[in-house]
């Protein structure tokens, strides 16, 4: 009689179904019964109870029941057979045991993709701000205007906002965008030039698809950005090093390899914060000019420049149409709004749409809505105004601290521009080793060697302070000079002596 019983029960003791977790229960039983079926739990040619019986032992109405059995026995998962009930179909495949995976086993990927997964990223740690590079200040930000304006755009903004409209990027985004380029950057550009990505680091991989082909050859700045460096090399290109150090960019007089593609960062150096010399610029444009070379001008964070007024864009410099420019709202407004932007020639603006379409790069626009409310509006550039005075607070006394904690150890390059600050280490010490025992302290850095392609020239640090508030500071540079001399005491007796 036992026997019966759990035959009768089997499988609904291995059904759990959760009412209050927010999914209707018919899709909770039939994703249950599912996985049991095709993990092999229940087999093929198991007969399932009646309706009833799962109605009554689940506490759940019949309807839920067929519901669940009908969506499965279309699958092809359960069939009737007459005069006996419900089957686990005979089709099922049998589950085989899959073990453990071989030892050394990985899923094979193409060159391209080894190349692209081994490339380097510096880690992030949710709730440490302190120090990650590219980092803004977030509590700053006016987050109930930002809400207010997405909301607005959200419930009046139509089939316009909502649809397959608009892949350039929204309209009156183009057109705010343009005007500040203009004024602010002296970038040449109407809004039929401009293109609104999904970031820009999307922008990069969008462009060096476009552009590039296999073998082709990229300047890529030593040390430089890993995005870009990883976009080029998924692209298939090949990197020769445009060494760049304190004194600025090795600009070559006569390449013996005319590049396909130079890639700059030239507002604010990424990652040793310098501006490229108005010389070194155009000394850049003419090997350009001469090699035929497409040039992509990163300008990711060139609002902020803390002492005199910023050089012009090297687009603004030359009417060279192949000249590129990418931007950023993730450095100015918050990293996760995931918006940037390029400027194109006007032939390649328009030839630009199928691209972003089937890559995904469509940017959504409600969002672009918004964004563009909120720079027309006049919230864009007080929120930025009032970003430049804070961080230019916050470099002072960031720089301070480090001189007086960590003078010893670490010569930071004061190049006026940007949130983070490169910071050299004065004597060769494992910069991988103190970023690793930083984290175990609670404290986000980045190893500035992991910024070079080649053999790294320097070791050091990258950190962000934007993000970082004056208090937090005093906290955290005293715990990082306890690493430091932990790691090399010899540079404390140094000092000392």
């Amino acid at each position: 009689m036992g026997t019966v019983s759990n035959q009768l029960s089997y499988p609904l003791d291995l059904v759990a179904l959760r009412p209050k977790n927010g999914a209707p229960l018919h899709r909770q039983l039939c994703d249950q019964l599912r996985e049991l079926i095709l993990e092999g739990a229940v087999p093929a040619g198991t007969r399932l109870p009646s309706i009833r019986a799962f109605a009554g032992e689940l506490a759940i109405s019949r309807n839920t029941v067929i519901a669940a059995l009908d969506q499965l026995a279309a699958e092809g998962l359960l069939e009737s057979r007459r005069g006996s009930g419900t089957h686990v179909s005979a089709a099922v495949p049998v589950a085989q045991p899959s073990g453990p995976a071989p030892a050394g086993a990985r899923a094979e990927l193409s060159r391209r993709g080894e190349l692209m997964t081994a490339q380097p990223r510096v880690r992030t740690f949710p709730g440490r701000t302190a120090f990650h590079p590219g980092t803004p200040e977030l509590a700053e930000f006016p987050f109930k205007t930002w809400s207010r304006l997405l909301s607005r755009r959200a419930r009046f903004g139509g089939e316009d906002l909502f649809g397959y409209h608009y892949i350039s990027g929204h309209p009156e985004l183009r057109d705010v965008i343009a005007s500040f380029l203009s004024a602010m950057r002296r970038v040449r550009c109407s809004p039929e030039q401009i293109v609104v990505t999904t970031g820009g680091q999307a922008a990069l991989d969008l462009l060096a698809r476009l552009l590039l082909a296999e073998g082709d050859t990229v300047w890529m700045e030593e040390p430089g950005y890993l995005g870009a460096r990883a976009a080029f090399l998924g692209a298939g290109a090949r990197l020769s090093p445009l060494t760049v150090d304190r004194d600025g960019w090795r600009v070559p007089a006569d390449p013996k390899s005319p590049p396909r593609l130079i890639y700059l960062t030239p507002s604010c150096q990424h990652p040793l914060g310098i501006t490229m010399p108005l010389e070194q610029r155009l000394a850049v444009l003419e090997v350009a000019r001469a090699a035929n070379s497409w040039v992509i001008e990163d300008d990711f964070d060139g609002e902020y420049t803390f002492r005199g007024q910023p050089l012009p864009s090297m687009q603004g410099l030359t009417d060279n149409p192949r000249v590129i420019y990418v931007g950023t709202f993730s450095k100015t407004l918050f990293p996760a709004i995931r918006l940037g932007f390029i400027v194109l020639p006007p032939d390649l603006a328009d030839r630009i749409k199928p691209a972003i379409s089937n890559t995904g790069q469509f940017a959504p626009l409600v969002l672009q809505a918004a964004l563009a409310d909120f720079i027309e509006q006049g919230y864009f550039f007080r929120h930025l105004n009032r970003m430049r005075r804070l961080y230019g607070r916050r470099r002072a006394v960031f720089l301070t601290l480090l001189d007086d904690h960590l003078g010893p150890w670490l010569a930071p390059i004061d190049g006026r521009t940007g949130i983070q600050l490169a910071a050299p280490f004065r004597a060769p010490i494992d910069d991988h080793a103190v970023v690793d025992r930083a984290a175990a302290a609670g404290i986000n850095l980045a190893p500035l060697s992991v910024y070079f392609a080649g053999k790294p020239s320097m070791s050091g640090l990258l950190m962000g302070y934007a993000g970082v508030a004056e208090g937090e500071m005093r906290l955290l540079v005293p715990r990082l000079k306890r690493i430091f001399e932990d790691i090399d005491p010899r540079m404390v007796d140094e000092a000392i002596s």
